[in-house]
């Protein structure tokens, strides 16, 4: 059983310098999370149970109302935004690399055309359709 008394949590008093939203100021202050980098947070483990219980929640209201889960990888080839055109309409604003065997990826923004292209390949009838998936 967890304990506040031995919790890894330190709180804040004054807002951090970089926060400009309420409710980051009340994350960094609760000790829900920490500043890695620009934009990019930790969770700490009070924020992290929290995070979790959501995800949980959510999880189990998806699936009551009869929806599937899938789970995409975070990084994506290139062809699927290419034939979207999205790969060149987000600009630079895409972290974008080549794998060791010179293959364009990127960090995907949205699954979109992966839903697509995995119902695509999965199904061919309207027959199976409605279908509901979620991520």
């Amino acid at each position: 059983m967890l304990r506040m008394s031995s919790l890894f949590l330190r709180t804040l008093r004054e807002d951090p310098a970089d926060a400009e939203v309420a409710s980051h100021r009340l994350l960094v202050r609760a000790g829900y999370i920490r500043r890695a980098a620009p934009g990019i947070y930790s969770w700490l483990p009070l924020g992290y149970l929290t995070y979790r219980n959501v995800e949980r929640i959510v999880r189990e209201e998806m699936d009551a109302a009869g929806f599937q889960e899938v789970h995409f990888p975070a990084l994506l080839p290139r062809d699927p935004y290419e034939a979207t055109n999205r790969w060149t309409e987000y600009g630079d604003n895409l972290f974008r690399l080549r794998d060791r065997k010179g293959v364009d990826m990127l960090l995907g923004p949205t699954h979109g055309e992966m839903f697509t292209l995995m119902v695509k390949d999965l199904y061919s009838s309207y027959r199976d359709l409605p279908l509901s998936l979620y991520q």
